[in-house]
């Protein structure tokens, strides 16, 4: 006996089959190349991802899109299948990044040529790092190796620096929004680091895709805290690097950019010590001898003054000499001390003698 099949209205059935797309695929990637890539009125972007065989429409959302995108790109959509309700099956898009080497490069050189031009790039707005920084915040992923070494390098040059680590994803779909957040956390601190690190070690171009984001990108322009970049090896370049106050080559050159070598500073303290003993000691001696000098001078005029005044005082000594009343007595005056007036004693002083006598008479000469 045959089964009855079930009957459903249009809408029925498209909301039945969205409901087991939802059940059993609720989120997937899909691989394949880009085509007929358009935006409608600044807010819809559709496109198709095609392979050798098959083709399917996707829609998203424009203010998703972190990477540019163009016709031809390779790229890795993460999508929730859907059947509209025109009956056209297509991937409705949360996410999507370039793959393989050629469309990552595409994106990358789409990307930077706009942000330069905006500006983003320019060495006039790049800010100097501290020359030696109290408090520094770290965003990476504590596992890498490129973390490990920047913190040995770090704590082997300089001491008594305060790091604050944000763990993030460094690569994958969530690296650039965890990073963003740990930039965004850092600016809003009431004590502000004085610089924030961004780090990551090596690795491939598609690895390497996270600080390619636009939204990454801008954030780190923006920050309020000057960025030192230390991403992958010497001959990477992210656009991280190009938005960054100063990129360093790698994670351990970071460090080296980051904090002074105490080694080197030793050696430099120990070197212009050396140096600077004999300018002092030749700067004293200049120095006696300029004092010795002025003491001779100042001797001098003390000398001068004090025979001035020998000259001066032997002066008034034979004046004072002079008018010694004892002078006179020598030469056989007396002097006369009392009342002169008939009657009164008066007392009369002579070299070697005092009389006293009584007034008999007084006369006008």
């Amino acid at each position: 006996m045959e089964k009855a099949s079930l009957r459903f209205s249009v809408s029925e059935l498209v909301a039945i089959t969205n409901q087991v797309l939802e059940r059993a695929y609720p989120s997937v990637e899909i691989e394949g190349e880009v085509a007929e890539f358009k935006v409608n009125q600044n807010k819809y972007i559709f496109f198709n991802l095609k392979d050798e065989a098959s083709s399917v429409g996707c829609f998203m959302m424009l203010w998703q899109l972190r990477l540019p995108i163009e016709d031809g790109m390779r790229v890795v959509v993460t999508a929730s299948p859907k059947l509209t309700a025109w009956g056209k099956f297509s991937l409705t898009v949360k996410s999507i990044r370039p793959v393989g080497e050629g469309s990552l490069k595409k994106s990358f050189e789409l990307l930077k040529a706009k942000l330069e031009k905006e500006g983003l790039f320019a060495a006039e707005r790049k800010r100097p790092i501290p020359e030696m920084p109290d408090k520094v915040g770290v965003i990476s992923s504590v596992q890498a190796a490129g973390y490990a070494d920047f913190m040995k390098i770090a704590d082997d040059r300089w001491g008594g620096v305060k790091f604050e680590v944000a763990q993030v994803q460094v690569q994958g779909s969530e690296a650039p929004d965890q990073m963003i957040r740990a930039l965004k956390y850092f600016n809003e601190q009431a004590e502000l680091p004085d610089v924030i690190v961004i780090i990551r070690g090596g690795g491939s171009a598609d690895d390497l895709a996270a600080f390619n984001d636009e939204l990454l990108v801008r954030e780190v322009a923006g920050s309020r805290v000057p960025v030192l970049a230390g991403i992958g090896h010497e001959i990477d370049e992210s656009l991280v690097d190009l938005a960054a106050d100063l990129r360093a080559a790698t994670p351990s050159n970071a460090a080296q950019l980051l904090l002074p070598d105490k080694a080197e500073i030793r050696r430099t303290v120990r070197y212009q010590l050396g140096s600077l003993l004999p300018k002092v000691e030749r700067v004293l001696d200049e120095q006696v001898a300029m004092l010795r000098q002025r003491l001779g001078q100042a001797l001098g005029v003390v000398e001068l003054a004090v025979e001035q005044n020998q000259t001066e005082l032997l002066a008034i000594r034979r004046v004072l000499a002079q008018l010694d009343p004892r002078q006179a007595l020598r030469r056989g005056y007396a002097i006369m001390r009392g009342k002169i007036e008939p009657g009164s004693l008066v007392d009369i002083e002579l070299i070697d003698q005092h009389v006293q006598a009584e007034v008999k008479n007084v006369s006008k000469k």
